[in-house]
């Protein structure tokens, strides 16, 4: 007989599904810091607008960041929660002293893409064991992200 956690899922599936929301939680924790970076360290014509629009992201990931975490608490894991594993374990690197526009939109549509590609594998996992919440959670993600990374890459003309 199979072991199931507290909301009735397979207890080694949701094992699994923890390991990858923790990388995800590794991956936006960098992603993170990095924005806050970008929007303290901004230069040139276009401060205004990317300063505004990096807190907006950034706000969106610290939300981002504490769904995660008590997702993988739901599942009856524990949330990694030091920095030294983030930086093990995050594929997106720290950006240190980044100023120029340009660059740092280059540098999220970069990270984006590593977190849809993320996202996108925590989903697919996510329809096979039943676990409609991380379902959800991970496909509203998606159709947000997507979103930005089509603005982001308009206003490079992409």
């Amino acid at each position: 007989m199979k072991k199931l956690n507290a909301i009735g899922l397979d207890l080694e599936k949701s094992k699994e599904m923890a390991e990858k929301l923790n990388d995800l939680l590794a991956n936006f924790s960098i992603f993170y810091v990095n924005l806050r970076g970008f929007h303290w360290n901004i230069k040139g014509e276009k401060f205004f607008e990317l300063h505004d629009k990096f807190e907006e992201i950034y706000d969106d990931t610290e939300v981002k960041i504490d769904e995660i975490a008590e997702r993988v608490l739901t599942l009856s894991f524990t949330p990694i929660h030091a920095y030294s594993d983030y930086i093990k374990m995050s594929e997106i690197k720290e950006v240190k002293n980044m100023s120029d526009g340009r660059a740092t939109v280059e540098n999220l549509l970069s990270s984006f893409q590593t977190l849809l590609a993320k996202e996108r594998a925590i989903l697919a996992m996510a329809g096979d064991m039943d676990d409609e919440g991380t379902n959800a959670k991970m496909s509203d993600y998606i159709r947000e992200q997507e979103k930005t990374v089509w603005m982001l890459s308009s206003y490079l003309n992409k």
